[in-house]
């Protein structure tokens, strides 16, 4: 408890918690006891009377202990499960070890019809706070990269990457976002960016979109923006994008550059005739790298292409870019559109799905009884029951057969 005190001949008002609250209910009852009137001393405290008779009182009643501050826990809790029930729980759990929580209830219920049953939840936080619940570790995504396919037509095949970040001028820190196509090596894109934040990516790959148009597939490492460690078979939103806009995912595996070859060697030559030294800024730097992809693309021979310009070789896609169409699941049960928290929600449900899949329409169909899958576009993520409140991952369907060691020709 903190009361407030105002001092003889001052209109404001200070917080007792200047000092310690039982100094202070200690220095008003010895003043007390001392023989002042309680109603001027309750003034020069800042109190009401009816609270300096309640301290004094407490002091009566407990001595020095009545002063302390008292515990504002509930005396009883209304809707605390009976020692008794929660007894017969356990029993239940030590004569059928294997049995969850609403088979325990049901059991409950049959055996002591005359009590109200607890819900399913109550049995098992009951069961936990005995330590008899099994946590279950839910199997982390562990990148291994995807089926690897050459090109051998403009667009069928781009990769990006982000070369190394390097310092400039001004001390702050350059990330270049580059695009190439992989049959011409034409240099789509290099922008320079402040960090590897989806935000920036977005806005990079749209642009070089409306410009190319579409191409049937994009090639990148299992870093971000890319991909997401964490997320359901590390899919991260700008993924999630190019799969409604029809684009494939091409993923080299782990640890395996050579897999990105082409583009690999594209950075070397970037950073020599860009980098060395850094520009002073973000714009100058940006400069550079214009003059960089006008001179690769239209005045640098290319040996892979028997000398010839990339600009020579590349020609814009036939599929122009357009926002893409929300997705239909005919042979599904429902459609729903995920939360923006990433879940699945039916009726009072929330099922954990993927903070990738924020705001997307994914297809649920029952497979089996009280079993549904979740799908997005043609491909089959995951499962969730009646009992567990999370997609539980389905096969990989973006997990390949085997991946190739080297870029494949």
């Amino acid at each position: 408890m903190v009361y407030t005190f105002r001092h003889l001949g001052e209109s404001t008002q200070m917080p007792w918690n200047e000092c310690k609250p039982m100094d202070e209910r200690l220095r008003f009852v010895a003043r007390l006891l001392e023989g002042e009137k309680m109603a001027p001393l309750c003034r020069e405290f800042g109190i009401s009377r009816v609270t300096g008779y309640k301290i004094f009182e407490r002091y009566k009643e407990c001595g020095l202990d009545g002063l302390h501050d008292r515990s504002k826990a509930p005396y009883r809790q209304a809707n605390k499960l009976p020692f008794q029930v929660e007894r017969a729980i356990l029993g239940v759990k030590k004569e059928f070890p294997s049995w969850g929580a609403p088979k325990i209830r049901d059991k409950l219920i049959r055996e002591y019809p005359m009590i109200p049953p607890p819900a399913v939840s109550t049995v098992h936080a009951a069961l936990d706070r005995n330590g008899l619940v099994k946590r279950r570790k839910r199997r982390r995504y562990k990148a291994g990269g995807t089926p690897l396919s050459a090109a051998h037509t403009p667009n069928g095949l781009w990769c990006a990457d982000y070369k190394g970040e390097f310092l400039l001028g001004n001390r702050h820190y350059c990330y270049p976002l580059t695009v190439t196509d992989y049959r011409s090596r034409y240099l789509l894109a290099c922008e320079g960016l402040e960090s590897t934040k989806s935000k920036f990516a977005f806005s990079v790959f749209e642009r070089t979109f409306r410009d190319f148009g579409l191409p049937a597939a994009i090639r990148t490492d299992n870093g971000t923006p890319f991909a997401a460690p964490w997320a359901l078979f590390g899919l991260s939103r700008l993924a999630v994008w190019w799969l409604r806009l029809g684009i494939r995912l091409q993923r080299i595996k782990p640890g395996k550059p050579q897999q990105n070859g082409r583009h690999e060697r594209m950075h070397l030559t970037l950073k020599n005739e860009t980098t060395k030294p850094a520009a002073f800024n973000f714009l100058q730097q940006q400069e550079r790298f214009e003059d960089f992809i006008r001179v690769y693309n239209q005045e640098r021979p290319h040996q892979a292409l028997g000398g010839a310009y990339p600009a020579e070789v590349y020609t814009p896609s036939a599929r122009r870019y357009e926002p893409p169409q929300d997705p239909d699941y005919p042979f599904h049960d429902r459609t729903i559109r995920v939360t923006r928290c990433g879940r699945i929600c039916l009726g009072s449900r929330k099922i954990n799905l993927s903070v990738a899949l924020a705001e997307q329409l994914v297809g649920i169909r029952e497979v089996d009884d009280q079993v549904w899958q979740v799908s997005f576009l043609e491909y089959d993520l995951g499962y969730f029951d009646q009992d567990q409140d999370r997609v539980e991952p389905g096969p990989n369907p973006f997990a390949p057969d085997t991946v190739l060691t080297m870029c494949p020709e």
